[in-house]
Formats: C-alpha cells, structure tokens, sequence
C-alpha cells in the first residue's frame, strides 16, 4: 500500500486544524460503533457503552468495567478510562485475516517499541484474538483517531485494509493498532492493561492474578 494512499485525505490546512482544535472532545467520545460485514463494508452506528463509573472513580484512575456482550463482530465501543477513551472492538474473521496479510508497510509490526503489557503478543494485540482493547489517542500530537474500517475505502485507497485515522495530521493505523510507516505517529496505539472477568466482561486498568 503506497504513502499517498495510507493518508487517503484531502483534508485542507484549515480542515487539520480545526480537527486538532477538536481533538480533546473526541478523546472523551463516550461510544461509537461500526458494523462492518463479511467484507468489511458497514455504516457508522452510535453504539452506548454498558458502564461509567463514577466521576471519582474515574479521577482516582480506577479499574473501569466495560460489558460486551452486545457487541457484535464489526462493532466499536469506548469506556473511559483515566480521562481517555479505550476503544474494545470485536474484529470480524475477514477483519483478523487481513492483519496476517503484509506487514512491510506497518512502522513496528511486532509492536517492539509500543506500550503494551508483556502478555500482549503478537499481530493481533488481544488477550482473545477477537477483541481488541487499546487506548484511542494518536502516539503522535493526542488527537482521536477516526474509525475506517471498510476495507477497500475509496477515501483511503484501494489497497486500504481496515483501521484508523487521524484527522489532524493522517497518521493511519491498522486493526491492530498499529502505525503505518512515514506517518507523523511514531509508534503504536497503547493497549492498557485489562483481563478478562467472565466472557462478557472486561476490567480496565488493572492485570489479571496470571498476567
């Protein structure tokens, strides 16, 4: 996939900055959700996160609950956790097997230098293949990348498989999170710490007892 294509914008000077401008109301988006089908084509949906905590929870950085057993295969949430949004999407098979397809355009496709606790391994970046959990704030400025998750995305490129981008200065990242070479981001989307308390459930912000 080329440069030109990654950034797949035509956003203007003024259009850029008037999305940073916006960036910190972004970052506290409380849901959003996209359902993509088998071929990864969807529309934009809003899609209401299952759990807040409370105002001093959340200032105290504590763990945060999030409920995903609404979400289906295609689709996006966000909890906040610690002022920011953490993004849980729950990845179609086609979604998962273009993140085994190449990896030679992605700046650090093993996330050798991301944030990221040890026992996220791998292309997938997840505990469970299916479910991503990552921290929605640009490595490069802290502006919220914009979901793009139709692969194919005229506005993307052709060649575009599936991800994120951020409109402030195109930093394009895939559905792992990860950050596409020559881009203004250096280094991947952060995944925080988390586990899983039941099938349903996720606790943020903390590691399981076998972490």
């Amino acid at each position: 996939m080329s440069d030109d294509n990654n950034t797949g914008s035509n956003t203007t000077g003024a259009e850029a900055s008037a999305g940073c401008t916006d960036c910190s109301r972004r970052n506290l988006l409380v849901a959003t959700a996209v359902v993509g089908g088998a071929a990864g084509v969807g529309a934009a949906v809003p899609f209401v996160a299952s759990f807040t905590p409370s105002e001093r929870a959340k200032a105290a950085g504590a763990p945060v609950e999030a409920d995903i057993g609404k979400l289906q295969p295609g689709e996006m949430m966000t909890v906040e956790w610690r002022g920011k949004p953490v993004w849980i999407i729950r990845r179609t098979k086609e979604q998962l097997a273009e993140l085994e397809k190449d990896t030679s355009l992605l700046a650090d496709p093993e996330s050798t230098h991301a944030d990221q606790p040890p026992y996220i391994k791998g292309a997938y970046r997840s505990i469970k293949p299916e479910y991503l959990v990552c921290i929605g704030i640009c490595t490069h400025l802290g502006c919220s990348p914009s979901p793009k998750f139709v692969v194919a995305d005229p506005a993307m490129g052709g060649d575009w498989p599936g991800g994120f981008l951020c409109p402030c200065h195109g930093s394009t990242f895939d559905l792992a999170a990860r950050v596409f070479k020559n881009k203004p981001a250096p280094d991947n989307l952060p995944i925080p710490p988390h586990y899983y308390l039941s099938d349903t459930r996720i606790l943020i912000g903390e590691d399981g007892k076998g972490a």
